[in-house]
């Protein structure tokens, strides 16, 4: 295997294995807003406002696995 073919395959499996768990996560974490705000209607306000910080500390772990998987392929 050459070493660009190594490089690529390295970047997939970090990108894709790093991805899926924050993908996991953020519909756990949806799913689950979207149940309190069922239950509760009048705290949809706040629900909301936590779902989303909680969506974006999730992200980031996404796109920390997209940078890691640009320095295994660039470097």
């Amino acid at each position: 295997m050459e070493l660009e073919a190594a490089k690529a395959l390295g970047m997939a499996l970090a990108v894709g294995l790093g991805v899926m768990g924050p993908g996991i996560g953020i519909g756990i974490l949806v799913s689950k807003a979207l149940e309190a705000i069922g239950r509760n209607p009048e705290a949809s306000g706040p629900i909301v406002v936590n779902m989303f910080i909680g969506i974006a500390f999730t992200e980031a772990l996404a796109i920390f696995a997209l940078v890691v998987g640009f320095i295994i392929k660039f470097t």
